[in-house]
């Protein structure tokens, strides 16, 4: 298998397990889930994982833009795409798909439609013109349409519509931006300089904390430096690189790291000879000596 087909075949299982996952939750929480003791307990950790299934979802679709989700196969990327971002909020695929390589162009610029360029620092109004850049008139109304049906024709709790397809919604949203968007790129003077012209910084974080937080968007400026690689890979990239250490001599008269210290351990045969005594040499030269007659 090629490492093109291997990539193709673990980012659309992952993605299957992502959208199948969301799906899966968001019709047991909006139509069955009970909300009475004991299952209303369970509802808040319904929430959160319903929250990180739609950061996901943007995730698989932000990895098909980039044609790292299925290499070599534009047509699966777009329509994976599309499901993800979809099925989500309505959104277009194809108007996120030219909005994100805008980013890419003019990261934290004011040529990025993803940056703040006159609030660069603030949460709030960085994070009500991302929201209003891409929730339009075309979703609200095709938002609206799916909330009458399930309201009125499919006869779902609105409490349930709310705890389980809203609220999951919003909050997925504010992880995106959180941990994708804003601390990667905002301008903070307590923080280091950005190191290159992608203005963007990586998230100090455990795996799973990246995992959790933002599947692994967080190495945003890794994202930056290899937009083909998928997030499954990024953490890949912090890894420090393997060296090899060669063993001989890198020019006349000098050793190398290796050589040097393997000149340092004690060879076998000084080892027996530093184990045989004094007395025991003498009697061996004596025994090698010729001997004269007289």
């Amino acid at each position: 298998m090629s490492p093109d087909a291997r990539q193709g075949l673990i980012g659309l299982t992952l993605a299957l397990l992502i959208f199948s996952s969301w799906l899966g939750l968001h019709i047991w929480g909006v139509f069955f889930h009970p909300l009475t003791a004991p299952t209303v307990f369970v509802a808040p950790l319904l929430i959160m994982a319903q929250s990180w299934l739609g950061t996901g979802m943007f995730i698989v679709a932000h990895d098909a833009m980039h044609g790292s989700l299925a290499p070599g196969r534009p047509r699966v990327n777009g329509v994976v795409g599309q499901m993800c971002v979809g099925a989500y909020a309505a959104f277009s695929y194809r108007a996120l798909n030219v909005a994100h390589h805008q980013h890419h162009r003019a990261p934290g610029t004011a040529s990025d439609p993803d940056f703040n360029a006159d609030r660069p620092e603030a949460f709030l109004p960085w994070f009500k013109a991302f929201f209003n850049r891409y929730f339009g008139l075309r979703e609200f109304l095709i938002v609206t349409v799916v909330l009458a049906v399930y309201l009125f024709v499919l006869a779902a709790d609105p409490l349930n519509v709310a705890l389980f397809w809203g609220l999951p919604a919003v909050l997925s949203a504010l992880q995106l931006f959180v941990f994708g968007t804003w601390l990667p790129h905002r301008h903070d003077a307590r923080a280091p300089a950005f190191a290159d012209h992608h203005n963007s910084r990586t998230l100090p974080m455990p795996w799973i904390g990246s995992l959790l937080t933002c599947f692994h968007f967080g190495l945003h400026h890794e994202h930056h430096l290899s937009p083909a690689t998928p997030w499954w890979r990024l953490p890949q990239l912090r890894r420090p690189p393997v060296t090899s250490v060669s063993t001989e001599p890198v020019g006349a008269g000098a050793a190398s790291p290796g050589r040097e210290s393997e000149s340092r351990l004690p060879s076998a045969r000084h080892d027996r000879t530093a184990t045989a005594s004094s007395p025991d040499r003498r009697r061996r030269a004596r025994a090698r000596r010729p001997t004269h007659a007289a």
